[in-house]
């Protein structure tokens, strides 16, 4: 993959990867073995028949390898960006075992952008609606997977999204210099060609409730709010001028365009010296906009090593060749103060890795250092818990952990009809994992108008990370 300068990316907002040129993805893609038990396939989770639509990338075909994509996933330029091929399909080739990994993920961005660059769109078979409707609360990953796949199957489809534009995460997370909003758009279009209406600025829980939208006749209704609340450390200080959390600091740079201010009606503190505390894909988004935004210095305070960062290496190599500072093996105790009120500095501890967790990595403990980091700015990026506002508003639904709806493998609720997927079942996960839930909610809404239910299983909670 190529990748802009550093030193030139790092004081815009453009996209800083490049992607393939043509030669590189047939190079690429004649690497493939074609293995007839593909393990690259079952590492995807949304079930794309990988070897097949490489080998139309071989062939020069990349339409015929974006319609085989399509098959199975309706988003693959913003899946070819953002999606942790790493630990996932790339992950499982064969090749990795004794070379680099076919680049799974750079070779459905390239077919993806190559539609786009030719501005030739083709849409799937779309089978003749059914009567039935379905109600998809929430507009991102998850939401839009399950309208889409419905939607070929001839299900009338409405999107209701509480905020002004669509996308949930997508928009609003994930900033521009890595998941451009032109991308998100098209990616939507395509949805809404398949015939998905989406309703903007449409609070379900507060517009319409739940029980309200079964009477205006949906059979069934998906929930993909996501999980956009933000969670608190509960150190002293939290509450001080210039401490943003990361789901407020993103959503304001990206779907409100603070980074345009006053262009835009939307501020956003810039700040010359600004501690992230984290170390998932939210807290490095959070440093390198924060650096975009023209701090002088940006370090990530993150209380275990690299090793156990759940953000994507690349990631970390991007953001330490833009310049940011990693502090280890460091965890905040206190934010300071001026007596103004505004940040001044971070006091933080210094730990040490004990034996492994619920979440199977190292816990830290404090080793009794301590230093204390000159900052004008905090971001807090330790993770999103549920938005209270639609879960409160469904009586007698099973939730678990801080309010996340509890739901078996195949989204299925304790309330018939009810059906969720994604980060309101998960807790923040990714998006493609997100993908892959509405994927397998979408096959069980199906069998649930069609009569075709199955004995619900024992929903699981999992294991958050942080």
């Amino acid at each position: 993959m190529r990748f802009r300068n550093p030193d030139k990316r790092k004081n815009d907002f453009k996209e800083v990867a490049l992607g393939l040129t043509e030669r590189q993805a047939v190079a690429e893609a004649n690497r493939c073995l074609q293995c007839k038990k593909p393990h690259c396939v079952a590492g995807c989770p949304v079930e794309i028949d990988i070897p097949k639509f490489i080998s139309f990338v071989k062939e020069k075909d990349y339409l015929g390898g974006l319609r085989k994509i399509r098959e199975f996933n309706m988003l693959p330029a913003i899946c070819g960006r953002v999606c942790p091929q790493e630990h996932q399909c790339q992950g499982s080739c064969i090749l990795g075992k004794k070379k680099r990994s076919v680049s799974i993920g750079a070779l459905e961005r390239f077919v993806a952008d190559y539609e786009l660059s030719s501005e030739q769109m083709e849409l799937p078979e779309i089978n003749p609606l059914n009567g039935h409707r379905v109600a998809v609360v929430g507009s991102g990953p998850a939401g839009l997977t399950v309208a889409a796949d419905l939607a070929k199957s001839g299900y009338d489809i409405t999107v209701f999204e509480a905020l002004h534009e669509p996308g949930g995460v997508l928009t609003y997370g994930i900033p521009e210099f890595r998941l451009p909003k032109k991308i998100i758009q098209r990616e939507i279009e395509f949805v809404k060609s398949l015939g998905v209406k989406i309703i903007l600025n449409w609070v379900v829980g507060r517009t319409q409730t739940v029980n309200e939208l079964f009477e205006d006749g949906f059979k069934a209704i998906f929930i993909g709010v996501g999980a956009g609340s933000p969670k608190y450390l509960g150190i002293p200080g939290e509450n001080l001028n210039n401490v943003y959390f990361a789901s407020e600091f993103l959503t304001r740079v990206n779907l409100m365009k603070a980074y345009k201010f006053p262009a835009y009606d939307t501020p956003v503190k810039r700040a010359r010296r600004v501690a992230v505390v984290g170390g998932g894909n939210v807290a490095m988004d959070s440093a390198r906009t924060a650096l975009r935004l023209g701090a002088e210095k940006v370090s990530i305070v993150y209380r275990r090593t690299e090793h156990e960062m759940p953000c994507r290496h690349e990631e970390v190599e991007n953001a330490t060749e833009e310049g940011i500072e990693f502090f280890y093996l460091s965890n905040p105790k206190e934010i300071l103060g001026d007596e103004r009120g505004y940040v001044k500095a971070i006091r933080c501890d210094r730990m040490v890795l004990c034996e492994p967790d619920a979440s199977g990595r190292r816990r830290p403990e404090c080793s009794g250092e301590e230093f204390i980091l000159d900052v004008d700015q905090v971001i807090m990026a330790i993770g999103q818990t549920s938005n209270p506002i639609l879960i409160r508003s469904i009586d007698g639904l099973d939730l678990w952990g801080e309010g996340y709806i509890k739901a078996d493998h195949d989204g299925r609720t304790n309330i018939p009809g009810i059906f969720a997927g994604g980060d309101i079942t998960t807790g923040a996960a990714t998006v493609i994992s997100a993908m892959g839930a509405g994927k397998r909610a979408a096959r069980s809404i199906d069998n649930f108008i069609m009569g075709r239910s199955k004995t619900q299983s024992q929903p699981t909670e999992p294991v958050l990370t942080q």
